[in-house]
């Protein structure tokens, strides 16, 4: 089992924990109802959904979260790829693959990453499958405004909470039922939520009003595992 997490930023540019749950990772029909949930506690406006590819979590976006774009974890698809990369070549073709990231549009970054896999196409094929497949999804954090990309190109943000989460847990070791884990876990979240609204704002007002109105959340699922 998982203990997943959702957490956003408002359109004035706060976080939020938007909700949490415990369940099967891979299961489509939680992702579904897990989303249903939050929507039906209010959850409007996404415009784009940053998370791991669990299959059944991006079958849930495009049927429940309708209209919003889905941002491939950058961090864990460079994994991916260097996975089909000898280690002693690793280095190499990850600061190549860097360059990507570091154009000024999408458009651009989208020119640079078929350079790239055209360029190492012939010494990693399987590597530059990956990338290649990835474009559309690893480069859907462009088309928001750049004072963004940092903070939502990779589930990264999620990470430092997910750590305290498994410290939390770890301690306990094994939990008796799923209503001990959802309160023990809960309380956590609540006191990082209340942190979050007295904390300084994650994007400005100035950048978050790059944004339409109605459409100004950006929602972050990550999944934590036992």
């Amino acid at each position: 089992m998982a203990f997943v997490i959702a957490i956003g930023v408002t359109d004035t540019g706060e976080r939020e924990v938007l909700g949490f749950d415990i369940g099967t990772s891979e299961d489509g029909e939680f992702w579904t109802e897990f989303l249903r949930g939050l929507k039906e506690r209010g959850l409007r406006g996404v415009r784009l959904v940053i998370s791991d590819a669990h299959l059944g979590l991006r079958q849930a976006i495009s049927e429940v979260l309708t209209g919003a774009a889905w941002q491939r974890c950058k961090v864990h698809t460079l994994r991916n790829v260097l996975s089909q990369v000898p280690k002693k070549q690793q280095p190499m073709v990850a600061a190549i693959i860097r360059t990507i990231f570091a154009q000024p549009t999408q458009e651009a970054a989208r020119e640079q990453l078929r350079r790239v896999v055209e360029e190492l196409r012939s010494k990693f094929p399987k590597a530059m499958q990956i990338l290649k497949a990835a474009e559309e999804d690893v480069l859907a954090f462009m088309a928001l405004p750049g004072e963004h990309w940092r903070q939502i190109c990779s589930t990264n943000p999620l990470e430092r909470l997910n750590r305290e989460m498994r410290r939390r847990m770890d301690v306990v070791g094994i939990f008796p039922n799923r209503e001990s884990v959802l309160r023990l876990m809960g309380s956590i979240l609540q006191e990082q939520h209340e942190e979050w609204m007295v904390s300084r704002r994650y994007f400005s007002l100035e950048s978050m009003a790059k944004l339409k109105p109605d459409q100004t959340l950006l929602a972050s699922a990550s999944v934590l595992q036992k």
